[in-house]
């Protein structure tokens, strides 16, 4: 199981290892965006620091329904205790932890300040 906690703004936070392919790795604390359908978003500050390769552009469609082109990166992950290649999209947001990597597990969350959040594989 993986472990966050509410923050005093109601998010559902995670953290998160994030590395590159030679070793690096970053604690990075992630908010989850069930309406992200992709795997993390970082600030290109972060991507540059942990020397993250450039894998591909493509457009995405964000909430308010405009289109934006984004550049992804590749990087390692520590999830559910297993090293995981994921593709992260550049974003000058707060890291954000999509749908994608939450696939096939259960999400539960005590929505109150200091509440649990709970991954559980299904």
């Amino acid at each position: 199981m993986i472990y966050g906690v509410v923050n005093v703004r109601r998010e559902a936070t995670l953290p998160l290892i994030v590395g590159n392919s030679s070793g690096q790795r970053e604690a990075i604390n992630t908010v989850i965006d069930t309406g992200f359908d992709g795997f993390l978003s970082l600030p290109s500050e972060q991507i540059i620091r942990l020397g993250l390769p450039w894998r591909t552009s493509n457009t995405a469609t964000l909430g308010d329904g405009s289109e934006v082109l984004f550049d992804f990166y590749a990087a390692t992950v520590i999830w559910d205790g297993q090293y995981r290649t994921i593709d992260i999209a550049a974003s000058e947001t707060e890291p954000l932890l999509g749908m994608a990597i939450l696939y096939g597990y259960r999400l539960q969350i005590d929505n109150v300040e200091g509440g649990i959040v709970k991954i559980e594989a299904l």
